[in-house]
């Protein structure tokens, strides 16, 4: 019955839920809440991080989402013992596990870690892989927890194969085996999916996603990809230049972004400029919001791409289509408008907008509007 989820490469998106039922459920970990308490640190100079405050709940699926080189990776080394920070602490259910006097071993935390190139040993076989943390128990013992791990992820009946025999999905939830087995009450998870095509990436995280539910513990994941974090995380936080952006739910990152660097993360966006008018933020497209602030408060007015609606109905202002792709489900179209100084790109049902249409009128949709007040002096 298992192995019907050998092949990772060869599964069909619709057979994940067999795969699924075809594991053993994952063993529980105790999970345990990991917090950074003013964490700051610097190389040669140069800060990596500024004072970051930030708490993973036990059980919780925490995703650090931002671009590269924004320190979330320097994060999890951190977490994990690799590096040693240079300001604030690190606590493990409360109790501080590095900080300005104290400093836990990496291998005495508790906490595991999974690379992002899954850091298989290529000389050992898949079981050895597998039991390779799990020295404090005798041979026998830990081949029976490798066995049962595994089989946790449905691939117990390759122990004997080695890493370089196995496709990218296979490599993956080996990782994720090894990472589980001594069961950590928190695992650190660094861009886990970067290098699976994005067919099988889907299959592998959602299997992945119920793993981890299943064994209970504490899971921070490190992602670049803000649909991938939405997905996996009970909470996002967002991290830039080394600071801390935003923490919420995906809806609240989403419907309710700290600024337009969170705006443009979470969404493709049209940027124009508005202005406060009788209560009003008035756009070359018309009004487009309410507004307390007083008249002549500029504010950048960020467009998502689907709120940009083209028809042959007067309700709105005339434009003029220049571009269009056909993206499959979708049509992404660009569109030139009098008053605004650069085009406006629209995503529509594909084929809603007749192919011989060149002439339309652009309305804007509510709900896909979203404005910043601009700092005294940007114009």
């Amino acid at each position: 019955m298992i192995g019907r989820f050998v092949r990772a490469t060869a599964l069909p998106v619709s057979a994940s839920g067999d795969a699924a039922r075809a594991r053993t459920r994952a063993g529980v970990s105790f999970a345990a809440s990991l917090r950074f308490d003013d964490v700051s640190h610097s190389v040669d100079g140069t800060a990596i991080l500024k004072g970051i405050t930030l708490e993973a709940a036990p059980g919780e699926v925490l995703c650090l989402l931002g671009p590269s080189g924004s320190g979330k990776t320097t994060m999890l080394r951190i977490a994990a013992g690799i590096e040693r920070q240079t300001g604030g602490r690190l606590l493990l259910n409360g109790r501080e596990i590095a900080g300005p006097t104290r400093f836990v071993a990496p291998e005495r935390r508790g906490i595991g870690l999974m690379f992002q190139d899954f850091a298989l040993f290529p000389h050992m076989t898949i079981l050895d892989n597998v039991r390779f943390g799990l020295s404090a128990l005798n041979g026998g013992a830990a081949k029976r927890e490798a066995l049962s791990a595994l089989a946790r992820v449905g691939l117990d009946h390759i122990a004997d194969s080695y890493p370089h025999m196995l496709s990218g999905g296979e490599q993956q939830r080996i990782a994720l085996a090894r990472a589980l087995t001594p069961r950590p009450s928190v695992l650190l998870m660094d861009e886990p999916f970067s290098g699976l095509d994005s067919r099988l990436k889907d299959v592998v995280r959602t299997d992945t996603l119920q793993i981890l539910r299943e064994s209970r513990a504490t899971a921070i994941i490190v992602t670049h990809d803000a649909e991938e974090a939405m997905r996996l995380g009970d909470r996002i936080a967002l991290i830039k230049d080394g600071a801390l952006v935003q923490v919420g739910t995906a809806a609240e990152l989403y419907g309710r972004p700290a600024n337009l660097f969170a705006a443009g993360f979470f969404s493709e966006l049209n940027l124009i400029d508005g202005e406060a008018l009788g209560g009003r933020i008035v756009t070359p497209l018309g009004p487009v919001a309410d507004t307390t602030l007083s008249d002549g408060t500029l504010f950048t007015v960020a467009l998502r791409l689907t709120g940009v609606r083209l028809n042959e109905r007067p309700n709105g202002v005339f434009g003029r289509i220049v571009a269009r792709r056909f993206l499959g489900g979708v049509d992404l179209l660009t569109v030139a408008i009098e008053g605004l100084d650069a085009p406006l790109r629209s995503r529509m049902r594909a084929g809603s907008v007749p192919e011989n249409l060149q002439d339309v009128v652009v309305s804007i949709d509510p709900q896909d509007v979203i404005v910043f007040a601009k700092a005294s002096g940007d114009r």
